[in-house]
């Protein structure tokens, strides 16, 4: 079974694309706390998780959901390989997601997104290449500091 639910914050704005046949793509990254501290800095650490919806709740995402914004995360892990430009085999773990629920206070608009309940798609997406690494322009490795987190680890 590969089954995954995950709560935590986007950490960057999320990024929609669509394939040639039109259907749309959004990627997103979620911290997700930790259950305990850092023994030797007494922080409470996050781990960093790589997202991909689709279709109409691809859209949604990309519409409502901005860094900061808190989300429940249904889906299933996926690991994929691609060759990089320089001829290295790069592998990327993400979740496929499946549902994806605004989370946040009752002025905010919490609500889940299932297949049946979506606006029509917008015209204004972009189309590009999803056979491509959709994390490839992050660099090889993320550097975050605390003032990149949308929230506080206290």
């Amino acid at each position: 079974m590969n089954k995954v639910i995950l709560i935590g914050r986007l950490t960057r704005d999320p990024e929609l694309r669509t394939t040639s046949t039109g259907t749309a793509s959004t990627t997103f990254s979620i911290a997700v706390d930790r259950n305990f501290v850092n023994q030797q800095t007494g922080q409470r650490e996050a781990d960093f998780i790589n997202c991909v919806a689709w279709r109409k709740q691809a859209e949604n995402i990309a519409r409502y959901c901005t860094k900061g914004t808190q989300v429940a995360v249904e889906g299933r892990i996926q690991v994929r390989n691609y060759d990089a430009q320089d001829g290295t085999k790069r592998y990327v773990t993400e979740v496929i997601c499946d549902n994806v629920t605004f989370l946040g206070s009752k002025s905010s608009n919490n609500s889940s997104f299932n297949e049946s309940n979506y606006s029509e798609p917008s015209s204004d997406i972009e189309t590009t290449n999803l056979n491509e690494d959709p994390y490839a322009n992050m660099g090889d490795e993320v550097a975050l500091t605390d003032d990149d987190l949308p929230f506080d680890f206290n």
